[in-house]
């Protein structure tokens, strides 16, 4: 395949070129280019050399790849990388890669490269079809994605995982019909509910405060602290009635209940689960905040409270500040609460939060093998003032 150079929207996308390699070097020093891509690391000056020079031009040489540099097109400053890989023209297929320099991000410059390169792959070499993934919490790569006009469909298990990542990745897809038109606006604007919860679940998990009575409240997110009172917690005779945790609970329960629900969780941009601990850090429960699949602007609230700690106001002043930060970060619009009929205590915390009673959904979940009658109550962010 014969190297190419774009010019597209500003940008200069053109092949690599040994004086990239000291752009490159400090571009890859970059935190979140290690942790989210597959440079090595450390990154030393001679892989900077070696991709420039040697990648770089076998991928073009062989049909592997179409590997850009992407540069301002006035001043030529280097300003991100683009391109293909794992081109199959078997399939007609090849995957999209980026980074963007530390010094060229808020400017859309990952997007315009990525409809650039789809463009060219699109009327040129005649793809049908471009593929993206990215390791689960990546959500800034997802928004380029998204802007670009990707289709985000599914997760996949990674062949090769990031050491101290997820084992899981998004995947997403872009036909030929889809790709806009260059400045076209995208659906994913800076302005939208998708870049708002990219911005908000593409940092750390923020730590909220609450005040019940006297007591101060932190809710921060769950880790290994919190299994054994977790896992006391859960055997309770109350926790068991009410809820769906497992029975008898173990501490490998608690242990997935962490991993695979509250960390994947904001990885994924699906939802917040936090303990609820007191000034000297105890463990007094947890409660989540999911996000509905079907409507984005609406979540569902669950939480439960150790034994020690029940029946002093600590869950609904914990419930109110969890509530208030999903209208106010997440852009919510509703949050609803589900309890089995007949438990009175899970009902007077979320009223005590705000929560209106609405009704009763007959069989409307699935507990213990049967099917029961769920109360159900919904707050909506004026009913918090």
């Amino acid at each position: 395949m014969e190297p190419v150079e774009i010019v597209e929207d500003g940008l200069l996308l053109r092949p690599w070129r040994p004086e990239d390699a000291d752009a490159v070097y400090r571009a890859c020093q970059d935190r979140d280019i290690q942790r989210w891509t597959t440079v090595p690391r450390p990154y030393l000056p001679e892989h900077a050399l070696g991709f420039v020079t040697g990648v770089s031009a076998r991928a073009w040489a062989e049909g592997t790849g179409a590997p850009f540099a992407v540069c301002d097109e006035r001043t030529g400053e280097l300003l991100a990388s683009c391109g293909l890989v794992s081109v199959d023209r078997a399939l007609d297929s090849a995957e999209v890669g980026y980074w963007t320099a530390p010094w060229a991000r808020g400017r859309g410059v990952a997007v315009r490269a990525t409809r650039a390169v789809a463009r060219w792959a699109f009327d040129t070499l005649k793809l049908r079809r471009l593929t993206w993934q990215a390791e689960i919490g990546n959500h800034a790569s997802r928004l380029v994605a998204l802007r670009a006009g990707f289709r985000v469909e599914g997760e996949l298990r990674l062949a090769h995982p990031s050491v101290d990542g997820r084992p899981e990745g998004w995947l997403g897809s872009l036909l030929p019909a889809e790709l806009a038109a260059p400045g076209e606006p995208t659906p994913y604007g800076p302005d939208t509910l998708a870049a708002r919860r990219a911005a908000v679940f593409g940092r750390p998990q923020p730590v909220l405060f609450a005040t019940a009575i006297d007591t101060e409240l932190r809710l921060r997110p769950l880790d290994d602290r919190d299994l054994d009172p977790i896992v006391a917690t859960c055997r309770d005779e109350q926790t068991v009635r009410w809820t769906s945790v497992p029975h008898p609970y173990q501490r490998a329960d608690a242990e997935g209940f962490v991993r695979d629900f509250a960390v994947a969780a904001w990885a994924r941009g699906i939802g917040a689960y936090y303990a609820v601990a007191d000034a000297d850090d105890r463990y007094l429960g947890s409660l989540d905040l999911r996000i509905s699949p079907a409507d984005p602007l609406v979540a569902d609230v669950g939480f439960m409270t150790a034994p020690p700690a029940r029946g002093r106001g600590y869950l609904p002043a914990a419930l109110t500040a969890l509530c208030a930060w999903g209208f106010t970060t997440l852009g919510l619009a509703r949050v609803e609460w589900r309890a089995n009929v007949g438990n009175t205590a899970s009902r007077r915390a979320a009223e005590k939060a705000g929560f209106v009673f609405e009704g009763t959904t007959r069989g409307g979940l699935q507990h213990r093998g049967e099917r029961v009658d769920v109360w159900v109550a919904g707050l909506l962010p004026e009913d918090l003032a």
